[in-house]
C-alpha cells in the first residue's frame, strides 16, 4: 500500500476516537433531541460508556474513508496538474484545483462514507442502550439488504464532494497565509500552524454543510426508534421533502442545531488528523528517500567492485 493509504488510515482511525463523545451529542441534537448528561458518581460510568457509542463502526470505516479520500485527492491533483510532485506542497498551485481535487475525493469516499454514518447515526441515537454498531447492521441488511445501508446515499454524496472541496482548499489557504508571515527562522512553529490549519479546515467544512449534514441525520434516523430495539422502516421521504418539513415545522434554526458543538469538535478532530497525517507523510517520505539511496548505493558497489 502507498504512504497515503496508511497516513490517510491511521490519522483518520486516531482522530474519529477523539472526536466520537462530541459527535454523539451533535447527531442527537441533529435528531431534534434533547441532551443531557449528569455527571453524578453513580452515572458517570454510564455516561461515559454512551459518548463512545457507535465508535466501533466508525473507527475501523473512517480509517478506510479517510486513506481512500486522501489517495484520490492525491491523485486528481497530479492528474489535473501534471508538475506537482509532492502533493503536501503545493505552492503556485491554485485553490480552485484544490477544491476539485479535493470533491473528486469527497465522491469516492462516499463509498464508505454512506454506510458507515448510517449505522454509526443510528447507533448514536441508541446511546446508553445494548444496541450497538453490529446489531444496526444486522437488522439493516436483514430487512432492506444493501439499498438500506446507502440511504440518504444522494445527499450524502453532494455534502462530501462540496464539504471535501472546501476541507482541502481552506487547509491549503491557511497554510499559505501562515508560510507568508513565518520566516525560516521559524520553522519550528510548523507544526502549530498545520494544527490551526486543519482546525480552522474542519470549522469551514461544516459550517458549509451543516443543512445539508441535518438532512442527512434526520433522513437516517427517521423510523428509528427510541426503545432498546429498532423499528427500522426505510424513508420513503425524499431530502428535499424532508427539509421543506423541517423548515415548516421547526424553521431555519433547526438546521443549525449542534453547529457549536459540531465546530469545536471539527476543529479538534481535524487539527489532530492533519497533523498526524502530515508527520506520517514526512516519516514514509523519509524512509522510502533512505531505501531508495541504500538502493542507489548498493547498485554502485556492485557496479565497480
Amino acid at each position: 500500500m502507498s504512504s497515503d493509504f496508511w497516513a490517510g488510515y491511521i490519522s483518520g482511525a486516531v482522530s474519529i476516537s477523539v472526536g466520537n463523545p462530541l459527535d454523539v451529542v451533535k447527531i442527537n441534537l441533529q435528531a431534534g433531541r434533547h441532551v443531557s448528561i449528569p455527571f453524578s458518581h453513580a452515572s458517570k460510568l454510564r455516561n461515559a460508556t454512551a459518548l463512545f457509542k457507535g465508535a466501533a463502526a466508525p473507527i475501523l470505516a473512517y480509517g478506510a474513508l479517510n486513506s481512500l479520500l486522501f489517495m484520490t485527492y492525491n491523485r486528481s491533483l497530479r492528474r489535473l496538474d501534471p508538475s506537482i510532485t509532492d502533493p503536501t506542497h503545493l505552492h503556485g498551485v491554485g485553490l480552485h484545483t484544490v477544491w476539485i481535487a479535493g470533491a473528486t475525493g469527497g465522491i469516492a469516499s462516499w463509498i464508505v462514507s454512506a454506510p458507515s454514518e448510517l449505522i454509526k447515526c443510528r447507533t448514536q441515537l441508541h446511546a446508553g442502550t445494548k444496541t450497538n454498531s453490529l446489531t444496526i447492521f444486522k437488522h439493516v441488511w436483514r430487512e432492506h439488504g444493501v439499498r438500506g445501508l446507502y440511504l440518504a446515499g444522494a445527499i450524502t454524496s453532494v455534502r462530501d464532494s462540496v464539504g471535501y472541496g472546501f476541507y482541502f482548499a481552506s487547509y491549503e489557504l491557511c497554510r499559505r497565509l501562515f508560510a507568508s508571515q513565518r520566516t525560516t527562522s521559524e520553522l519550528d512553529t510548523a507544526s502549530i500552524d498545520v494544527l490551526v490549519s486543519g482546525g480552522v479546515a474542519g470549522i469551514v467544512t461544516w459550517a458549509s454543510i451543516y443543512p445539508l449534514d441535518v438532512i442527512k441525520t434526520r433522513t437516517q434516523a427517521e423510523g428509528w426508534g427510541d426503545k432498546q430495539e429498532p423499528r427500522c422502516q426505510a424513508s420513503r421521504n425524499s431530502s428535499l421533502k424532508l427539509a421543506r418539513s423541517i423548515f415548516k415545522s421547526e424553521g431555519l434554526v433547526a438546521f443549525y442545531r449542534g453547529l457549536t458543538v459540531c465546530s469545536v469538535r471539527a476543529f479538534f478532530v481535524n487539527a489532530i488528523q492533519w497533523y498526524t497525517y502530515e508527520k506520517l507523510m514526512a516519516l514514509f517520505s523519509s524512509s522510502d528517500s533512505t531505501k531508495k539511496a541504500s538502493t542507489a548505493a548498493e547498485a554502485r558497489a556492485s557496479a565497480h567492485p
